[in-house]
């Protein structure tokens, strides 16, 4: 079977240390992690090393959808690259490098075969866009 590959990417202006932190931490998760104001993460967990969980809740607002985003790590090397698997077996790499005054974030994930890669990419890129959003005006 072949595997779609999908890269998404953001310039946000600020160091990686405070990109790793608000993309890493729990209290920062929870304010960033949906694509649209419709939806909310109402709880995140992060246990940031290799063999560590992450589980994301993932809600729409007015209650009638919601379900848990969750994927152990393969790798953490701080402030620099994140590689995990989500529960469904995909592999996902996530790599900050500093440029100038700002932090170029580089996701690149498996696609899944029930949404096209089109739909998940624009999924995808909205969450980071909400992220860069956060991290610039926090």
């Amino acid at each position: 079977m072949d595997v779609t590959l999908i890269t998404i990417k953001a310039s946000i202006l600020a160091n990686a240390e405070k990109v790793w932190d608000y993309y890493t931490q729990p209290a920062h998760i929870t304010q960033w992690n949906f694509a649209t104001p419709e939806w909310h993460c109402p709880h995140a967990e992060n246990d940031l090393r290799a063999g560590g969980k992450y589980l994301a809740r993932m809600e729409a607002l007015d209650g009638s959808f919601g379900f848990d985003f969750e994927a152990v790590y393969t790798e953490v090397k701080a402030h620099e690259r994140l590689g995990y698997v989500i529960a469904d077996g995909r592999k996902v790499t996530v790599e900050l490098t500093p440029v100038g005054d700002t932090t170029e974030i580089i996701v690149r994930f498996e696609a899944e075969t029930e949404n096209s890669p089109e739909l998940q990419r624009d999924g995808w890129q909205a969450i980071l866009n909400n992220f860069r959003n956060y991290v610039e005006s926090n």
